[in-house]
């Protein structure tokens, strides 16, 4: 199995010149990459979901339980990005310690996450956007918010068929201008996206915090109802099964190691610092939640945080949430479509992709045309396929790269004691045991068709990497002439 060496992957990371991608980023601009795409609109609505069903006031506990699960895998990520810090991520790490089948494998996971996901958050910008202009009676024609799948009925009763969604592939469109300019340009917007979106979860959290009724943590777990999962202890944790997916995104901050400075010190820092400040963030948010309303009456509801609100006399914080909400899913999308274009500048970079995909613009030192053909691809897909087809993201992919990196430090441990780490991941083998049975119970725990979308894109993943990759990889052609020169000889 062709494996990359961690001198290779040294040599890599400290190549220069106008091929290569620009260092911009400090600790603090991947801090603000990992919070934006943490932070989305899923906080807003998994939270009432996971509090009415499973764990009542005590979503609290689910939310710590979900981020010590997130920060084995995380410590883990940590050691590798300090370890090799070159783009790629979860491809790279399994590249050095799995092998190149392995490594394509993780890396069309990625694109599944990152592209899918990206898409799919596109669609419901769109439909967020709708909520928020009609509170000012600005309503578009709807045959350009809908894919031509989909109909609406209008005041009339009349039924209009979709043509394409237009808002959907503007903001696609309109990150992918902003990413090409460079990461220092998206990671500035990034900034200001996630303040405001702090902000919100802040005003909330304090303007909240005085109206909160302590009879409402009355009991604190309630007691479980005969099913498993149905509050009690097992109601926190499956509670946190719920709510993981809201942490899901520091792994994409790893995806930014050639474009960060002194990336040894500040890629741990990025992703244990971010997973740290939506911890807390998150706590507090689920506290003062359901300290407002009681939580059974979250139940079936998409929006609890606007009955919470309710319980308030800031009725304009309903609106601002909806913002919050729309500002969030726009971070998310900005970061998604980074991971994806560096995901597949990795792979491009080891031939097991076109080139085009690896090629860096001289002047901004971003794959331009890469993220052009990407935005182009994920916008046309937002805005003519529907969200029912489009799915939910799903975070199956994400898991398995999870999987395999806490795998990778157990056998890079083994097979590279000396190698230097400037983080060292503590406790192995403890932690990346404990990450990867955490990971592989939310796995088992996802629906069967969760399961068979993977199965279909990794099936068309490998059908790409045995016609192309495995054909145009430089580290295969180097096996090769090395092997056709011994037999020579």
């Amino acid at each position: 199995m062709l494996k990359k060496s961690l001198e290779l992957l040294r040599q890599e990371a400290a190549e220069t010149g106008s091929n290569t991608l620009k260092r911009s980023l400090n600790g603090f601009n991947l801090i603000t990459i990992g919070v934006g795409v943490i932070i989305g609109a899923g906080l807003f609505s998994l939270t009432g979901i996971a509090a009415a069903n499973n764990a009542g006031p005590a979503i609290t506990l689910s939310f710590i339980v979900a981020a010590v699960g997130c920060a084995f895998s995380a410590l883990c990520y940590a050691e590798f990005a300090s370890m090799v810090p070159v783009s790629g991520s979860a491809y790279t790490y399994a590249y050095a310690t799995m092998g190149e089948l392995f490594a394509w494998i993780i890396g069309w996971d990625l694109v599944l996450e990152y592209s899918v996901g990206a898409a799919t958050v596109a669609i419901s910008w769109s439909q967020y956007l709708l909520n928020f202009l009609a509170k000012y009676g600005i309503h578009l024609p709807p045959q350009l918010v809908m894919s031509p799948f989909e109909t609406a009925t209008l005041a009339s009763g009349a039924e209009v068929h979709g043509l394409v969604n237009v808002p959907a592939m503007l903001i696609v469109l309109a990150i992918t201008l902003i990413i090409i300019r460079g990461t220092a340009g998206s990671a500035w917007f990034n900034a200001l996206v996630v303040t405001l979106k702090v902000a919100v979860v802040l005003v909330f959290i304090g303007l909240g915090w005085q109206y909160i009724d302590p009879a409402n943590y009355q009991p604190y777990i309630p007691a479980n109802t005969g099913t498993f999962g149905e509050f009690g202890w097992s109601g926190i944790l499956r509670g946190a099964g719920v709510i993981f997916f809201v942490f899901i995104g520091f792994d994409i901050v790893a995806t930014m190691a050639q474009e960060t400075k002194n990336p040894q010190r500040n890629l741990p820092i990025g992703i244990l610092g971010s997973l740290a400040v939506c911890t807390v963030l998150f706590v507090l948010f689920g506290y003062v939640m359901t300290g407002l309303a009681n939580y059974t009456e979250f139940k079936n509801s998409a929006a609890p945080v606007a009955i919470a609100i309710e319980k308030t006399p800031y009725a304009w914080l309903s609106g601002a949430v909806i913002l919050a909400i729309i500002i969030g899913y726009t971070s998310v999308i900005l970061v998604d479509l980074l991971g994806q274009s560096r995901v597949f500048f990795s792979m491009a970079k080891d031939g097991l992709l076109p080139p085009v995909f690896a090629r860096i613009n001289e002047r901004f030192r971003t794959p331009l045309q890469s993220n052009l053909l990407l935005g182009l691809f994920i916008a046309l897909f937002a805005g003519f396929v529907p969200i029912s087809v489009v799915g939910e993201m799903t975070s199956i992919g994400t898991l398995l790269a999870f999987v395999m990196v806490c795998a990778g430090v157990l056998i890079m441990r083994k097979r590279e004691p000396d190698a230097p780490r400037p983080f060292r991941t503590p406790w192995v083998p403890l932690v990346p045991i404990l990450g990867i049975l955490t990971c592989l119970v939310m796995m088992v725990s996802m629906p069967w068709e969760t399961w068979l979308r993977l199965a279909v894109w990794l099936a068309i993943g490998l059908a790409i990497y045995y016609g192309y990759g495995r054909k145009h990889s430089k580290l295969g052609q180097q096996a090769r002439a090395a092997a056709a020169a011994q037999q020579a000889q």
